[in-house]
């Protein structure tokens, strides 16, 4: 591996935009320490934010926000602190992990359509929550796990046509995965043969996590019957799979407390 194919595959993720340092340390701690009992000492989370260009300070910012908003717990031991996600922190990320690590050929394949009464009485965020998609004011599609509201008429969907997969692909938020695709193909082209240290995988899976889990979850899953063949989302959830399992969660990270 060129000697600084890792810097170049960090700085373009970095690059990318929406890196708020308590979002950033949200992620690092669902993919790293999310499992119970499981902690990072304050040096190790140093290190971490370091190689990704955060100052100290904003580390020190970041972690009092957490603590004060119930996400995280921080305790002393010696003269280190120990870091870990709080009951309802720990549930939230579960949560989450299972839009954010889902196997990506593990879909739905069938889908339905929902329309509602009245649009005035389900919000579209309300819809989006529930696994919808908005197709026109009243009519919303989604898997046929989709749960939709009471009163609506539901019919299952056969072929999609090519006019409605290319119509509902927009507020798939294909663009940003079309901005997110060039970056994690540099990554497993540049790192496909190369050896990362512990830290650089933490910092690493810190990254694409991140970048990942910032548009997946602002939208619901739909089966790939709805979207274009050549969506860009399925792509990058393919890569972003492909990355998770070649480089897997450092043992560094995982210090239970003694």
């Amino acid at each position: 591996m060129p000697i600084d194919a890792f810097d170049q595959t960090k700085a373009a993720l970095l690059a990318l935009g929406g890196q708020r340092v308590w979002s950033l340390m949200v992620t690092l701690f669902g993919d790293l320490v999310h499992a119970e009992g499981s902690a990072i000492d304050g040096p190790v989370l140093s290190d971490i934010m370091t190689g990704m260009d955060i100052r100290p300070e904003a580390v020190r910012v970041a972690l009092h926000r957490l603590r004060n908003d119930g996400w995280i717990v921080s305790t002393k031991f010696g003269r280190t602190r120990r870091h870990s996600l709080t009951t309802s922190g720990r549930l939230e990320t579960l949560k989450a992990s299972a839009r954010i690590y889902a196997n990506p050929t593990a879909h739905d394949p069938a889908w339905q359509l929902a329309l509602l009464e009245d649009p005035a009485d389900v919000t579209r965020e309300d819809m989006t929550k529930h696994g919808f998609a908005l197709l026109q004011p009243r009519v919303y599609l989604g898997s046929t796990s989709a749960r939709p509201p009471d009163g609506a008429l539901t019919l299952s969907g056969g072929e999609a046509p090519a006019w409605l997969r290319q119509q509902i692909a927009p507020q798939m938020l294909e663009a940003e995965y079309k901005a997110l695709l060039p970056h994690l193909q540099m990554a497993e082209q540049s790192l496909a043969r190369g050896m990362i240290d512990p830290l650089q995988t933490a910092i690493l899976r810190c990254l694409i996590v991140h970048n990942w889990r910032r548009i997946v979850l602002r939208h619901p899953t739909l089966p790939p019957a709805l979207l274009p063949d050549n969506w860009a989302g399925h792509k990058c959830h393919t890569l972003v799979n492909s990355l998770l399992v070649r480089f897997p969660r450092p043992p560094l990270i995982h210090m239970p407390p003694t």
